[in-house]
């Protein structure tokens, strides 16, 4: 890693070795065909985060936790500079939200300069701009700030969603990751090109790492309007916030911060959720007697300022008013039972952090001084503790002792008299209530418009009369206050425990999160859920006027909003995501009642799994080749794929985000077996026939088609960022038709007069692979693999990750290419200068046709260092010509033929998404174009197979990426554009590692993907064939045959419960595609092993050795519970929380009372806030200069606006927190880094799941800022916690086990519980050394901190031998004069006296017996402060203390080579890039942070 080993005593080689920079290629060198990027676009580095969410994906301990397991090389970032007090060395090195950390002594890797992230990764950060860097300050001095900021590996730039680059801001290119170099010092200073961002931007990029460029030719270059302005606009939406006197009804006047943004709807909402407010709903507010419109923005209403008095004013009640009045009520009376978020209702999800911290958080510091005496409890439970083979699921949801709700009242309902007769409607009634209260009361209670009173009705007698107390309430509740005293007492206690509750374990998620387990609960009756489960909440979906919503004209509305500056695109981004998460959720319930039968079908007469339904204003359709319109393709098989297809083509184009050309609204729903699509309906369209409505492309795979002129041109402005080639085909009459698209994506003008396309499904090229065709050869590579393989539907296409890597790799390839050609020109001129005419370059021209197969880029590494010095010449050459030099236009011509560029003048790679394709045919004119789109596709199937693939492999060796379960395994893949289909290849390389294994986590994750995925196929169709009645048998007992050691379990047939009394044989309603009902019950386990086995090989291509459950978890070391919790994730099973006998072969595991529910899953767009993104970035490059200060403001700043856009809950804002709280952290603010985090750790929980591999992240992020803290048993009951999360998802032998032992063995060590802390530090150097290699640097560290405590317990004999380890892993790898090396040889020194003194002593004692003069033995406990330091190390945080002479000494030496550098620009131009590499410094070595044994731990605590 680039400059490794930093530690105290060499600020100054530091300051040497960061200032000069390698002769690394910056932005504005990076391509010769464009005009550098302007310095404003620049603002921060690129990183990539993809659709889903920022951590999204896989399990990283990137965030500067993980360090000590994770850094292996990632980039070593390192920025410096000078100033305050503040301690050394900042921040959270977070996925692609990479910033800032100190390691603390980095280890260098063997490999040392290769890339951990090869190209496809959408990771990496683009350096700045040079003047970006020091040079942007006004001053030399300007950036001095003390931190050293060494950027810890991009362990996860992991993004969640199929696009990765599809939505970013469209002016970064494509940033790959720069690659990680030894520490040079280079011989004549350059300019600080990406000097504090890139310690070690490379020379050399090995295969397709590349360095950020600007925009190229197949960039997102169209840069949207206003773009530019980000970096101004910072101060634009800063608006100060004021406070305002609220007057409301019975309580004293509050007063209440708001801020000019905010609308006077969110007064409302904050007045409704206040304790003492909280009980009105039917309210208006005031101001000098004028009432204040709903949606004005506060700083649109006229005299409203600091202390100006808001009246609140009773309104009087409509029928809908009173109905959200009830409603309201309900949830507060519900606030804190979680069965809605059991049930998967409402958004509601669940979180189980403040069962761990007892929520005192926060003030806890103040409470507990003196604490390093406390007696704590520090036992974990048997099953937590190293080595035990208990994996229970009851702790998964330990139950929250505020669960168990005060009762206020016992029934809330509506009145069987609703609605009231018209006579009484005339006095008022809106509706009537039943209420039983807690003393058994029964009421009945009228809602009229002037409020609640109690009425003289019984169950079976209406009599509307006011009854006594003749109370009229404004609100229910003070009505219910009035007439029971237990929901006056309840109801307040509810309340106040309601408002304590952090408030993000309530808010609702923007999209459901299901809970793949649930306690058994009661069930209680609710009128409101009862309300909606037969209204099918249409009355008043949402609280929108009118029947029901009109999907597609919101959705597309909120794309046309202004977007020029940025208020506005802050208005269209957050109602684009408002309106995308409500679309979601109704399409989801719609799609569940599909399903269920509960919704009737269009075309009825049709059998059932032809049928299609509008619900709500959706379509939705079943996935089954209706008519054959698949046939070609692989029938029913390619109707369930095509969906998901077409999703991805409506994100992409939704993410390129071109105005005038429209997307219907889509979501892909799975639910018991079926996938249903829902999409909004296009004006106009249920009235035409398809034929008539279709004005662009193909109705029938490309036997009629046609084009339109306004689509060519809306979609030729798609076709840069996509990378589609324009083409021709031919239609049934022989014409040439002119496509900017597949030809099934087809063109519908609706009636509002929109251009609409559909069917996305073929948006990126296919995957020949998958995809054989008679008398097409695949490259070498693919044969090899045993490619091409035929797949069961020909729609496999490549991800667009994988297209934009290869592109990346292409351009690679151009630019070392020209560069060559261009060099061998220049000495040729040099010895024949009168040789102009022609024949330049003949001996030139066969050395393309070598090189476009994709092996090329493997094979050129040795030499790719000089090529890449010289791509930069080639820049300013060919930008000085301006391409009036007819040989540098010919060496561009050679180098664009050879890579494959459409265009001969520039680097321009597309593909036609039509070759290939069944039934479409080309003109004979384009034949030589279809011969080259074939060789381009061969080539990227083949670049999939010898680059994408090993590059993941290799960057799971490096450990550069950590997967923990299926989900995050998936998506370290799908970043690569790396197909699921793809993942038995995986493995099979993975198995054919010389590093086996160091990758034998990701073996035993890949098997159980692999298992539980083919599992999952064979469900989907299991489950087809069973009706309602018998669902939670044949789940259980798939499940028992899937997972239970029972060897013949039977299954319960449903007519059990109840005797009908005619056995009606023909059921009316029978589920789409149904076959016979009791088919399901004859499955055997055998049978279902043998078909998944089978599945495997087909599907995957990958031979499963087992045959029954307990085999497959012998020969793979898998987990039952493991398994379980992937299948239900998958299928969306939710089982019943208990301890399951998997291993009993005496009954089976699961009972049909175990499976409790059913729910679906579900895929969608999830649109991006782009201008927060921006502010993220900018922030980051900040911090990574080392401005903490203006890096936090900026990414507080990125908060408001994700806030702004998303809400309050998003995983983007989860990563913002997460660096917030790093920051703090460093900057000594230990109270803020707590609170940050622990918002962070709640919406991990509540948005990603309770025990996702990011939540068990944060909650050891968490557990180290309580511990510096001094809240020490709540940090080990969070650090128990994450190990108890990392058991049950993955099992012990994991990578990032040992950091969580580490942790836990340190704090165990820091409150004396020697023995409890060696289990877990000896467990962590034992999966340290089986990860790393016995002689990693990481393995030393742990020797190390095990030698600790046995110096603490005084086996001194124990303490010498492991030190003595970790002394010869230093001696090696460092060499015997690094300080490491000393450091460790004092501590053996050390060590040795004492335990030389020990054994006089006992000498002492045996030869004088009990008389003998005992010296007193010091046995020291450790200090909090040595433990804190040595969590730093281990956690990537290192503080560095400099005197103030030292930060003299620096400044000065800054501000020397600052003027150095710039002497030296203008020499520099004149002169060639040094082409070679400048010596190393230090031995090459293996990745990561060790421990500075702190002499004096103090100065390193300053902060």
């Amino acid at each position: 890693m680039a400059w490794a080993r930093v530690c105290t005593s060499c600020w100054r080689q530091l300051a040497e070795a960061v200032l000069p920079t390698s002769a690394g290629i910056g932005l504005e060198e990076r391509t010769p065909l464009l005009h550098p990027a302007p310095a404003s676009e620049s603002a921060g580095p690129s990183v990539l985060r993809g659709p889903g969410s920022p951590n999204a994906g896989f399990f990283c301990p990137s965030n500067g936790f993980g360090s000590s397991d994770s850094l292996p090389e990632g980039h070593g970032e390192v920025g410096l500079s000078t100033g305050h007090s503040s301690p050394w060395g900042p921040g959270a090195t977070g996925a692609f939200w990479p910033t800032a950390v100190l390691l603390a002594d980095l280890e260098q890797d063997a490999r040392q300069g290769e890339c951990a992230l090869p190209g496809a990764a959408p990771a990496g950060l683009a350096p700045l701009k040079p003047e970006a860097s020091l040079r942007a300050s006004p001053g030399p001095t300007s950036c001095m700030e003390a931190k050293v900021v060494a950027e810890a590996g991009t362990r996860n730039t992991g993004s969640v969603g199929p696009e990765p680059e599809s939505w970013l801001p469209p002016h970064h290119g494509r940033p790959e990751a720069p690659e990680p170099r030894r520490g040079q010092l280079s011989a004549e200073p350059e300019p600080p090109s990406v000097m504090l961002l890139n310690g070690d931007c490379s020379e050399s990029l090995k295969k397709e790492e590349g360095v950020a460029e600007p925009p190229r030719e197949n960039g997102l270059d169209e840069a949207e309007p206003g773009d530019e302005a980000t970096g101004q606009e910072v101060i634009v939406i800063q608006d100060t916030g004021f406070s305002v006197k609220i007057l409301a009804p019975g309580i004293e006047p509050f007063s209440l911060q708001v801020s000019p943004q905010e609308m006077v709807q969110e007064i409302h909402q904050v007045l409704m959720d206040r304790e003492d407010t909280c009980h009105r709903t039917c309210f208006s507010l005031h101001l000098d007697g004028n009432m204040l419109d709903h949606f004005s923005e506060l700083r649109s209403v006229e005299g409203l300022q600091e202390g100006s008095v808001l009246r609140v004013v009773e309104e009087p009640y409509t029928v809908r008013e009173a109905r959200i009045h009830v409603r309201h009520v309900r949830d507060l009376l519900k606030s804190l039972d979680p069965s809605d978020a059991f049930n998967g209702v409402d958004c509601n999800s669940l979180s189980f952090l403040s069962v761990f911290t007892d929520g005192d958080l926060g003030d806890s510091g103040k409470r507990k001084k003196g604490l390093e005496m406390d007696p704590i409890d520090c036992t974990p439970p048997e099953y937590i503790l190293p080595g035990s083979r208990e994996r229970p699921l009851c702790p998964l949801q330990p139950q929250n002792h505020d669960w168990k709700p005060l009762q206020c009242l016992k029934v809330l309902t509506m009145s069987g008299w609703n609605p009231p007769p018209g006579n009484r409607k005339m006095h008022g009634d809106l509706m009537y209530l039943f209420v039983i209260t807690a003393e058994d009361r029964q009421v009945s209670i009228t809602a009229s418009t002037r409020g609640f009173y109690l009425n003289q009705s019984t169950a079976y007698h209406f009599n509307p009369k006011p009854a006594s107390p003749r109370f009229l309430s404004h609100s229910l509740v003070e009505l219910l206050n009035q007439i029971s005293p237990t929901f006056k007492k309840n109801f307040a206690v509810l309340q106040k425990k309601r408002v304590q509750r952090h408030p993000f374990e309530r808010i609702a998620t923007p999209f459901q999160v299901y809970s793949w387990t649930a306690p058994q609960a009661e069930h209680a009756m609710d009128c409101v859920r009862a309300e909606d489960a037969y209204t099918s909440r249409l009355g008043y979906e949402e609280h929108i006027p009118g029947q029901t919503r009109d999907w597609n004209e919101e959705l597309q509305t909120t794309r046309e909003l202004p977007r020029k500056n940025l208020p506005e695109r802050l208005l269209r981004e957050r109602a684009i995501f408002k309106v995308h998460s409500d679309f979601a959720a109704a399409a989801t319930r719609g799609a569940v009642a599909v399903v269920d039968g509960n919704v009737m079908a269009i075309n009825p007469s049709e059998e059932t799994r032809m049928q299609m339904f509008i619900w709500n204003n959706i379509f939705f359709s079943l996935g089954f080749d209706v008519r054959d319109h698949y046939k070609d393709f692989g029938g029913d098989v390619a109707a369930y794929v095509a969906p998901a297809n077409d999703l991805n083509g409506v994100r992409t184009y939704n993410a390129v985000d071109v105005e005038g050309l429209y997307t219907l609204g889509t979501v892909v729903v799975d639910y018991r077996g079926y996938r249903v699509t829902a999409q909004s309906i296009i004006p106009g369209i249920l009235e035409r026939d398809q034929e008539q409505s279709v004005i662009y492309g193909s109705i029938d795979f490309g036997k009629t088609v046609v084009s339109h002129p306004r689509y060519l041109e809306l979609l030729e402005r798609t076709s840069r960022p996509l990378k589609i080639l324009r083409h021709r085909v031919l239609n049934d009459r022989e014409e040439e038709v002119e496509l900017c698209s597949s030809v099934e994506c087809k063109g519908i003008i609706g009636n509002d007069g929109r251009h609409y396309i559909l069917d996305l499904l073929r948006t990126f090229p296919p995957d020949l692979n998958f995809l054989p065709v008679a008398g097409e050869v695949l490259p070498e590579e693919c044969v090899r693999a045993g490619f091409p393989r035929a797949h069961r539907h020909k729609l496999c296409c490549l991800r667009q990750e994988l297209v934009d890597a290869f592109v990346e790799h292409r351009y690679l390839l151009f630019m070392k290419l020209a560069a060559l050609q261009l060099m061998q020109q220049k000495a040729s001129k040099m010895e024949t200068p009168t040789s102009l005419e022609n024949g330049s370059l003949p001996s030139l021209e066969p050395k393309p046709e070598v090189s476009p197969g994709p092996e090329v880029g493997s094979e050129e590494e040795s030499g790719s260092a000089s090529g890449l010095a010289k791509v930069k010449e080639l820049a300013e050459t060919i930008a000085s010509d301006d391409g009036a030099d007819p040989r540098s236009r010919e060496v561009i011509r050679n180098a664009c033929k050879a890579v494959g560029s459409i265009s001969s003048t520039a680097f321009d790679i597309r593909f036609n998404p039509d070759i290939f394709s069944p039934g479409v045919r080309f003109p004979e004119s384009c034949q030589e174009e279809v011969r080259d789109q074939k060789q381009l596709l061969k080539d990227a199937a083949a670049f999939l197979l010898s680059c994408q693939i090993p590059g993941l492999v290799k960057d799971c060796t490096d450990h550069a990426v950590l997967p923990m379960d299926g989900a995050t395994l998936a998506e370290v893949m799908r970043q690569r554009g790396i197909n699921m289909r793809y993942l038995g290849k995986v493995l099979d390389l993975v198995l054919r590692s010389p590093a086996r294994d160091q990758l034998d986590h990701i073996y035993k994750i890949g098997i159980g993907e692999l298992i539980t995925r083919s599992a999952k196929h064979i469900f989907k169709t299991y489950l087809q064939g069973v009706e309602l009645s018998g669902l939670s048998a044949a789940i259980s007992h798939f499940l028992n045959c899937f997972l239970s050691s029972y060897p013949n379990p039977v299954a319960h047939l449903p007519a059990d419960e109840l005797v009908s009394k005619k056995r009606n044989k023909r059921r009316k309603n029978r589920p789409p595609g149904a076959a016979d009902h009791t088919a399901w019950a004859v499955m055997t386990p055998q049978e279902l092993w043998k078909n998944i086995c089978q599945e495997a090989k087909n599907y995957f291509d990958f031979n499963l050795e087992c045959e029954t459950v307990d085999q497959a978890v012998e020969t793979y070391g898998l987990q039952k519970i493991t398994l379980l919790r992937e299948i239900s994730l998958k299928t969306g099973v939710q089982i019943l929380l208990k301890e399951y006998s998997f291993d009993s072969r005496h009954k089976p595991a699961f009972t049909e009372e175990d499976v409790l529910n059913i729910f679906p899953v579900v895929k969608h767009v999830s649109p991006k806030a782009s201008d927060a993104f921006h502010f993220f970035q900018s922030g980051q490059a900040k911090v990574q200069q080392g401005f903490l200060k203006e890096g936090c403001e900026l990414i507080n700043e990125a908060l408001n606006l994700f806030n702004n856009v998303y809400g309050a809950m998003h995983v983007e804002i989860c990563a913002c927190l997460r660096l917030l709280a790093r920051l703090h952290y460093i900057m000594g603010d230990y109270a803020e880094a707590l609170s940050n985090q622990q918002k962070a750790v709640l919406m991990s929980e509540r948005v990603m799941g309770i025990e996702h591999p990011n939540t068990i992240q944060e909650y050891m992020h968490l557990a180290l800022y309580c511990f510096a803290s001094s809240q020490l048993s709540t940090a080990l009951s969070l650090l128990y916690r994450a190990r108890y999360l990392m058991l049950l998802v993955f099992g012990e032998d994991h990578p990032e086990m040992a950091l969580l032992d580490n942790n836990i063995g340190l704090v165990l060590h820091g409150v004396m519980e020697y023995d409890l802390s060696l289990r877990f530090l000896e467990n962590a150097l034992a999966v340290s050394t089986k990860y790393h290699g016995p002689k990693s640097l990481k393995v030393a560290l742990s020797h190390h901190l095990v030698a600790r405590v046995y110096e603490s317990k005084a086996e001194f004999r124990s303490a010498l031998q492991h030190e003595k380890e970790g002394y010869t892993i230093y001696k090696t790898q460092l060499g015997e004069d690094h300080e490491k090396t000393k450091e460790s040889s004092e501590y053996l020194k050390c060590l040795t006296q004492q335990a030389v003194a020990l054994q006089r002593t006992m000498n002492e004692i045996y030869r004088n017996g009990s008389s003998a003069n005992i010296p007193p033995l010091k046995f020291t406990a450790p200090s909090m402060a040595s433990v804190l330091e040595q969590l730093n190390v281990i956690n990537g945080i290192l503080f560095i203390p400099l005197s103030q002479k030292d930060l003299e000494n620096l400044k000065a030496e800054v501000a020397r080579r600052h003027q150095l550098q710039e002497a030296s620009r203008n020499r520099d131009k004149a002169e060639e890039p040094m082409a070679t590499e400048p010596e190393p410094v230090g031995p090459p070595e293996e990745a990561s942070s060790q421990p500075r044994v702190a002499k004096d731990p103090s100065p390193s605590l300053q902060g």
